[in-house]
């Protein structure tokens, strides 16, 4: 990603007063470390990149963090659990369930939006014709009716002329929607385009249609935590959220592959697949950015895309559209101290 080079030349250079006198406290820390316990967003993939490079290089403990990663089984399920006990820390999500989960109560804030655009999107084959919306005419498209694909549905298909009438949508449950894809019982697929696409294009090729490209702008995957553990753990999720953003500047630095084999040595039962890990990093980095986070360091929340966002989800009822956007993140929590000491690696 070009912006986020000359982000790190900026960020060097505006940090070396501070690295001058600080070492990131890691010898004051060694003995006392800070337990931070993490809650991610699903089964190990590639967005999980940076939490096991940093871990594998001790990153965190020279931060002075203890960090305990435990896997998810998705972001609505993080976000109920992190935003409603005590059991953990920090969370990793989809931050557009976030922004709903506060609508209904649930006081979480984020802290780093790493994934700035919609992730949500259509898979569909290659050479099959449709490149858009309006090419879903008389088409069977599976989606999940849970998932945060689904309220969005009727307005992508709208931007192309069509009613729900005009396709026949499959619900099929989440773990079998990608199989049933795959196997060609369905036109096309409603899903997490960086996670998926990499995958289903090793036995059916696919292009990628983004929601986001017809307006549904949302963020996508970040950091999150209640706010009374912004109170009682600001420092310690800021030096988290600030060693994270720094570890995927350093990926896409040219350690793609290094942060592949962070993932598989972090999870080995997993039996990973490399090759797909690699292209989920691949297809992630395009969603690393938008215009209005241009000349923002990673990870930084930017005041103009969760306007964008308020819009997105109030159209389809699931906020109101009267809130601010400061009401949904955390300023100030990317430490440029902290992100240019990874960075410098």
């Amino acid at each position: 990603m070009e912006k986020l080079h000359g982000i790190k030349a900026g960020w060097l250079a505006a940090a070396a007063v501070c690295l001058a006198g600080l070492t990131l406290t890691a010898p004051a820390r060694a003995q006392e470390l800070e337990k931070l316990k993490v809650r991610l967003d699903w089964t190990p993939w590639g967005v999980q990149a940076p939490f096991h490079l940093a871990q594998q290089k001790g990153w965190f403990k020279q931060a002075g963090l203890d960090v305990s990663l435990e896997d998810g089984n998705g972001s609505v399920t993080t976000i109920q659990i992190v935003g409603s006990g005590d059991q953990f820390d920090v969370g990793h999500a989809a931050l557009a369930s976030m922004m709903i989960a506060r609508e209904k109560g649930l006081p979480v804030k984020a802290v780093a939006v790493f994934a700035h655009q919609s992730d949500i999107g259509l898979l569909a084959p290659k050479e099959s014709g449709i490149k858009g919306p309006k090419d879903l005419k008389g088409k069977k498209v599976a989606y999940t009716a849970g998932s945060l694909e689904a309220p969005f549905i009727d307005a992508f298909l709208g931007a192309g002329g069509l009613k729900r009438n005009d396709v026949e949508l499959i619900n099929v449950d989440a773990s079998g929607k990608i199989g049933t894809y795959v196997a060609g019982r369905t036109d096309a697929v409603f899903s997490t385009i960086p996670f998926v696409l990499p995958s289903v294009s090793q036995s059916r090729p696919s292009d990628a249609i983004r929601f986001s490209s017809y307006g549904l702008n949302m963020p996508s995957f970040g950091l999150f935590a209640s706010e009374e553990k912004l109170k009682t753990k600001r420092d310690a999720i800021s030096r988290f959220a600030s060693v994270t953003a720094g570890a995927w500047q350093y990926i896409y630095d040219g350690h793609q592959d290094e942060a592949v084999d962070a993932i598989v040595a972090g999870r080995p039962q997993a039996r990973l697949d490399k090759k797909v890990l690699r292209g989920q990093i691949d297809a992630l980095k395009d969603f690393m950015s938008s215009p209005e986070t241009a000349g923002q360091p990673v990870g930084t929340p930017v005041a103009a895309e969760w306007s964008a966002a308020i819009k997105t989800l109030s159209a389809a009822g699931l906020i109101k559209d009267s809130h601010s956007p400061a009401e949904y993140f955390e300023p100030n929590m990317i430490k440029p101290e902290l992100f240019s000491k990874v960075i410098a690696k």
